[in-house]
């Protein structure tokens, strides 16, 4: 049917999971389709050019700047008055050439975001032209600065006060259990870097060194410190693969247990930090599944069917591994219970169907999963795991698909629309805005008059249908044991018989004893007598 095939448009073909740039590795949406290394690769050229691009238009707002005073000069040099003022203007300029400078290649867009403040305190008494130029470099800063490195002066204050309330009155469960946990990793990631011996004792003072420097990074934008933490993962990796020649499995279990020594420290600062935008994308689609609760598995054709048993505690087991990953610290672990969920959705289609379950049907089941379990800061879980997980699980293996897979559906609910669930658009607008829903239509077919009783002996009917249908699938399957453990039988019983007969048992007569030495010699009488004793007289 059309309805069928239409519905199908969730289906996302395996190519486009790949990076774009053809490197075949996996891409991802929040790296705009590319994969971790083209990614880098981009993202560094882009910032060249911007840098390059700050510098020309600095350079040339400078000579404007100073053509302009040199012609003011020329013209009103003569009234001392008016050179008081122009060279009062002429040091304010200067100043701000200065700060528009340090503003462009400030280290951390709060550090900016002050000076830009205190400029506007300032220079309240400027030209005009001064006023155009700011703007104009406002404008440019908003061009080419991602939207993650804005912020206004009173969030950035709001942010700061935030920080000193929580260093000042931390949640002492909160901490102690943070504690905990911090120490339990370093005695493990110690234990562990002793198998290594002399590049574990590198290793440890790397991840020291390491930690120290982002410590006083904090005010990066998280966008760089998550630049600084993959060129660590980078620069480790290749150490220990050409300087302490280790195998590849070690390297990979290394890194591991880096990431997690490391990451368990730098959670509480760099997820869902406040310098970012992850927490306002978290409401928007925490607000956005809650308003899709309505979507059933027939509209997204979901293969899986939660009225048997087996498949209804797949279902949960898969909504509660895609809850618990936000209560995971470690990139690596998210990561697993990403992997868990979808593992429980392959379980579930393969019951359902009673065959291996396919990547077509895999995405629209995630789909269902994610919209029933809502799960919490979803955006900001995906986009701590893009920033700060070891990249090679992200472009390679089943964590890297399972997690791109992750992305485009929520991509998908994000941009959900009626001709994603075949719905005509008025449907879709009175079931989004809470008027009815499909559960409701179902009992619309009923008549006014018919009263509770009789629809609920209806549905009791109809569970009894169900209940009917599965015991004779079971006793069919049963008799079917049965056939196959006695065609078991027969055979094994058959084989046994042929084996006796090509191989028959053959009872040979018990052997004769041997004759005595004493006995008489009856075959060789050629022989001498026996000797006989004698007696001499002597």
């Amino acid at each position: 049917m059309s309805l069928k095939s239409e519905r199908r448009g969730i289906h996302v073909d395996q190519s486009e999971l790949l990076c774009k740039k053809g490197c075949g590795y996996y891409g991802n949406p929040a790296w705009q389709g590319f994969c971790s290394k083209c990614w880098r690769e981009e993202y560094h050229k882009a910032r060249q050019k911007q840098i390059q691009e700050d510098w020309e238009l600095a350079e040339r707002l400078q000579r404007e700047e100073e053509e302009a005073f040199a012609s003011s000069h020329s013209t009103q040099g003569a009234q001392s008055l008016t050179f008081s003022k122009f060279e009062e203007k002429k040091t304010n300029e200067k100043t701000r050439k200065v700060t528009t400078v340090k503003k462009f290649f400030s280290a951390s867009s709060r550090t900016g975001a002050k000076k830009v403040a205190q400029e506007k305190n300032l220079k309240q008494g400027q030209l005009g032209r001064e006023r155009n130029a700011d703007n104009i470099l406002r404008d440019l800063k908003e061009i080419f600065t991602p939207s993650w490195e804005l912020a206004s002066p009173t969030e950035v204050l709001a942010g700061k006060l935030r920080e000193i309330q929580e260093a000042k009155a931390p949640s002492p469960s909160i901490h102690r259990q943070a504690s905990i946990e911090t120490d339990r990793v370093s005695k493990e990631f110690i234990e562990f870097l002793k198998t290594y011996h002399k590049p574990g004792q590198d290793i440890y003072k790397q991840c020291k060194m390491f930690l120290e420097a982002m410590h006083h990074k904090r005010e990066l934008s998280i966008e760089e410190q998550s630049e600084c933490a993959q060129d660590f993962y980078q620069n480790v990796a290749e150490k220990l693969q050409t300087r302490w020649k280790v195998s590849p499995e070690r390297v990979e279990k290394a890194m591991d247990q880096i990431e997690k020594y490391i990451m368990t420290r730098l959670y509480k600062y760099v997820f869902c930090p406040e310098t970012t935008d992850d927490e306002k994308k978290d409401l928007v689609v925490q607000k956005r599944i809650r308003a899709l609760h309505w979507v059933t598995p027939q509209m997204l054709c979901v293969p899986v069917n939660e009225e048997i048993p087996e498949v209804s505690d797949m279902v949960v087991k898969a909504i509660t591994d895609i809850i618990e990953m936000d209560s995971k610290r470690v990139p690596r672990d998210k990561l697993a219970c990403i992997t868990k969920c979808s593992k429980h959705i392959f379980n579930a289609i393969k019951i359902t169907k009673n065959e291996p379950a396919s990547a077509d049907d895999f995405l629209p089941t995630l789909i269902y999963i994610v919209l029933k379990g809502n799960p919490p800061r979803l955006q900001s879980n995906i986009q701590y795991i893009t920033r700060f997980c070891n990249p090679s699980r992200l472009m390679t293996g089943e964590d890297g698909y399972y997690f791109t897979n992750l992305c485009c559906a929520v991509a998908f609910i994000e941009k959900l629309d009626a001709q994603s669930l075949n719905l005509s658009q008025e449907d879709f607008d009175r079931y989004m805005s809470g008027q009815t829903s499909p559960k409701k239509q179902e009992s619309e077919n009923w008549s006014p008059d018919v009263c509770l009783g009789v629809k609920q002996m209806y549905k009791n009917l109809d569970l009894l249908s169900q209940l009917n249908e599965r015991q004779e699938r079971i006793v069919s399957e049963a008799k079917k044991l049965e056939r196959d453990l006695i065609d078991w039988t027969d055979g094994i019983t058959k084989e046994v018989q042929d084996i006796v007969e090509k191989y028959p048992l053959e009872i040979k007569p018990k052997n004769q004893a041997l004759a005595a030495i004493d006995s008489e010699n009856v075959e060789n009488d050629k022989l001498p007598p026996p000797l006989q004793p004698q007696v001499y007289a002597g």
